[in-house]
């Protein structure tokens, strides 16, 4: 899902390739208590879905389906990714 870049940002190569470019952004975020299936079968397909997850992890996009994802969903990977990096910092330190 691309962002409507209030802060400035321009559009990324990324995004003029993403299957939701022109799409009505309200389908990519969804009503509480609503599923996300419709949004993530568009990202499914989507050539960048890769990027645009990234991209969403990278600034901390809060609400949305953004690469496939939802907001919990993106929050597993981000508790994940931190536990890795943990897990490797203390292999580093055991073996410095």
């Amino acid at each position: 899902m691309r962002s409507g870049r209030s802060n400035g940002e321009t559009t990324q190569d990324w995004q003029v390739k993403a299957l939701c470019r022109g799409m009505d952004p309200a389908l990519f975020y969804p009503e509480q208590g609503d599923t996300a299936d419709e949004p993530k079968r568009v990202c499914r397909d989507c050539p960048v879905q890769i990027d645009c997850l990234e991209h969403a992890l990278r600034y901390n996009e809060k609400i949305g389906v953004w690469g496939g994802c939802s907001e919990r969903d993106r929050r597993k990977i981000i508790k994940s990714r931190a536990a890795a990096a943990r897990r490797e910092r203390e292999r580093s330190n055991l073996s410095a």
